[in-house]
């Protein structure tokens, strides 16, 4: 049996509200939308993972606010 410990967690908003989140782990920047079920991916560092999260928002969005937990 393993466990995760999760290190840090961002939580990104859009202009209507939170469009997604990551969570960094020992397995790395995990991405995941709002109302996913499962993760875009996961990244080997936050600004990767940051581009990804802004790549899955809809055309022409603005970048997101990054906010830590």
């Amino acid at each position: 049996m393993s466990t995760t410990k999760t290190l840090a967690l961002w939580v990104a908003y859009g202009r209507n509200g939170v469009v997604g989140s990551i969570r960094h782990d020992d397995a790395g920047y995990t991405v995941t939308m709002v109302g996913s079920d499962e993760a875009t991916g996961t990244y080997p560092n936050l600004a990767s993972a940051k581009g990804s999260l802004h790549s899955h928002m809809a055309p022409g969005s603005d970048w997101p606010r990054f906010q830590e937990h």
